[in-house]
């Protein structure tokens, strides 16, 4: 077929139009039935903002916390399914191919008809090995055989940088071993703790009782089971002391290993597990002295007790109904408080997403994410970039000598947008027709062994740490990049189509939230060049700790459920970079404006106030009691309402852009009263 001008002039007016249209459909950045005008943005900005959404959308059964988060989250779930469908009808996909391996881990987890059959039967063979264990002897090498199947007893083995060495990836050991998301539970003495504590025991009893044991024998088994783990608590650092990078650095060679710890063989560990190696970091010193004394003071009897139950927790959502319910009603129900389980195929695509992450985002990608998305992005950063700077340049508390080195780590955060350059290789994966567990351990292992073999060899810059369908983004310190995976770049985060406004209170903020975990009360801790080092000026750093200091006590005073405060010094990273991002985001936007000019009022509001209220957006959530006290107590994120009303009010551009005037409103906080730091 010929084209003459005029049809090709007529095709290419068709195509503007069908683009106008699917832009025409989509839902506006800033609608006001999402908002509830009852609320002033003096007094109650998330209600302002959010409000409307809320009452709108009430959370499901399914779900402990509902917000922009899982909103996201469940769009992809669904086009996850739809390209896993179409896969599955994929005929011609070769074996061994990562088509191959999708569909069968797919089609494994979700049999039901034979994961009942097969109820307990697949882990037979590994808990008959756990059973013939006749000596203490043999504990270090089973403990690195379950690790290697994606079973945590005891500790914490794996790869990482090291933090003063970042070209070198170096082996780490950290505190571990615990069924409880917290050491609190197994310490404090409350009765919301007691509760999840005596859940908890009839959570082990249960499973050893599905797993055959008697009545007598399960109760046996969960008092030896609770007297290991309550140790490892008492012996674990608390989660505003993990925060600490320097305490949790602490290098030293096999040889002090094995003083600080000498009950435990620690080289018949490490043999089994593959690897050798001559000096690894230790996070917890006090941890590791510990684990060499459960190891010479408990009974083989009750290790193999322990490293069963280890084998069971694990797993149990992957086996038959009634192991898979009672581990939901432990940690879904008495946890979180969510009513009931998501349907059998988000399940099982979040467990696909874990097994083969990248080889799922490879064809998600293909599909769901268009070249102009990353270009955009990556406009938004060098805004974002440029503002931080000028912030910097602006700071009349910090010295020409540490600026000098803040902007060259902020001139050096590499950014990765969308997807990596280089997919994992997953030839060695060996999915396939097989109990779903199974093919679980298979992906465990191959995930266990990749991580292990980067121990001693250089770091790859180029790896990601997210799979790309992720509702998400990250900082790393020690490689001192931002990424921003592509299942995060969608509404009401980014929109392709949206006013710049919209954009820079939403992923924009996001863009400098990540960045100003660069400059936080630990990530400023890291040079340019991602080595833990001072590169402070003692006068600034202790400028900073004062400034963080009035953003740590206002979080504190941050009350939830009329009793429940906030405890700012485990919030404090995340709250510096909502206030820092925030701020940033905002000077970005007014560069732009500069440069392009004022659009006007878009839906009856000025850019500013979009800006504002597309940051409020991201952080509308419903959210249950049992969820909101464990988020609170283990953090280190505090509730969406926190990170609305407890950051928008520190900034004067906030109270500019509203029209609030001095001590209107509930929340309004007194210019010498305000956190200010970047």
């Amino acid at each position: 077929m010929k084209l003459t001008l005029k049809t090709l002039t007529m095709l290419l007016l068709l195509s503007a139009l069908n683009s106008c249209q699917q832009k025409n459909q989509l839902p506006p950045p800033i609608d006001r039935a999402n908002m509830d005008m009852n609320f002033h943005p003096a007094d109650d900005f998330y209600r302002y903002a959010n409000n409307g959404w809320l009452e709108a959308n009430p959370i499901t059964d399914e779900y402990s916390r509902y917000g922009s988060f899982e909103q996201v989250r469940k769009l992809n779930d669904q086009q996850l399914n739809d390209l896993v469908t179409a896969i599955q009808k994929d005929k011609s996909a070769p074996q061994g191919s990562n088509r191959q391996k999708i569909r069968d881990f797919f089609n494994s987890a979700m049999d039901t008809i034979s994961i009942e059959q097969a109820g307990f039967t697949p882990l037979m063979p590994f808990i008959e090995r756990i059973n013939a264990i006749e000596d203490k002897a043999q504990i270090p090498a089973e403990i690195g055989w379950l690790h290697g199947l994606g079973v945590s007893p005891l500790f914490g083995f794996f790869a990482t940088q090291d933090r003063k060495n970042v070209e070198m990836n170096i082996a780490s050991l950290s505190q571990g071993g615990l069924g409880m998301t917290d050491r609190e539970y197994y310490l404090r003495d409350d009765d919301r703790t007691r509760e999840i504590r005596e859940a908890y025991k009839g959570f082990i009893q249960t499973l050893f009782s599905l797993a055959g044991h008697s009545e007598a024998e399960a109760k046996e088994a969960t008092e030896a089971v609770m007297q290991i783990e309550t140790r490892l608590a008492e012996a674990s650092m608390t989660r505003v002391e993990l925060r600490n990078r320097e305490a949790t650095y602490n290098k030293m060679t096999m040889n002090e290993l094995h003083r600080l710890a000498p009950a435990f063989d620690w080289d018949t560990y490490t043999s089994s597990i593959g690897v050798q190696i001559d000096d690894l970091n230790v996070a917890q010193p006090l941890f590791a002295a510990e684990v060499s004394k459960l190891m010479a003071e408990v009974p083989l009897e009750n290790w193999r007790t322990y490293l069963k139950w280890n084998l069971l927790r694990s797993n149990a959502p992957y086996l038959s109904s009634d192991f898979d319910q009672a581990s939901f009603d432990f940690y879904g129900r008495t946890l979180r408080g969510t009513p009931a389980q998501q349907e059998r195929w988000k399940r099982a695509i979040s467990a696909l997403n874990g097994a083969l992450g990248e080889a799922v985002g490879e064809e998600y990608v293909a599909v769901h994410f268009p070249a102009e998305a990353k270009q955009r992005m990556e406009e938004l950063v060098e805004y974002l970039r440029q503002a931080f700077s000028q912030r910097i340049d602006r700071l009349d508390w910090m010295s020409d000598a540490t600026k000098e080195k803040a902007q060259e780590k902020l001139k050096t955060i590499n950014v990765k947008i969308g997807y990596p350059d280089t997919w994992i290789d997953y030839s060695r994966v060996d999915i396939r027709n097989q109990p779903y567990v199974l093919n679980r351990f298979e992906a465990n292992r191959f995930s266990f062994q990749r991580n292990m073999e980067k121990i001693g060899q250089p770091v790859d810059r180029d790896e990601w740490f997210m799979s790309p369908q992720t509702v998400n983004a990250y900082y790393s310190p020690t490689l001192n990049e931002i990424v921003f995976p592509a299942g995060i770049l969608q509404p009401p985060f980014f929109f392709m189509h949206g006013d710049d406004a919209v954009n820079f209170g939403a992923i924009g903020m996001v863009i400098g939230h990540e960045m100003t975990h660069g400059f936080d009360d630990q990530g400023r801790k890291f040079a340019a060049d991602g080595n833990m080092v001072d590169w402070w000026i003692a006068e600034d750093a202790e400028g900073f700790e004062a400034r963080a200091a009035v953003l740590r006590n206002q979080f504190d005073n941050y009350v939830f459920l009329d009793t429940v405060n906030l405890t700012g010094r485990l919030t404090i990273g995340e709250n510096i970079a909502d206030l820092g991002g925030l701020t940033i985001a905002y000077q970005a936007l007014q560069n732009k404006l500069e440069k392009d000019g004022q659009p006007g009022l878009i839906d009856g509001f000025t850019p500013e106030q979009r800006f504002f209220i597309a940051y409020a957006q991201v952080w509308r959530n419903h959210i249950r009691e049992q969820e909101l006290r464990r988020q609170i107590a283990e953090g280190p994120h505090p509730p969406g309402e926190a990170r609305v009303n407890g950051i928008v009010y520190n900034l004067q551009e906030f109270y500019d852009a509203f029209g609030i005037e001095e001590g209107q409103g509930a929340r309004f906080i007194p210019v010498r009263e305000r956190a200010k730091i970047w």
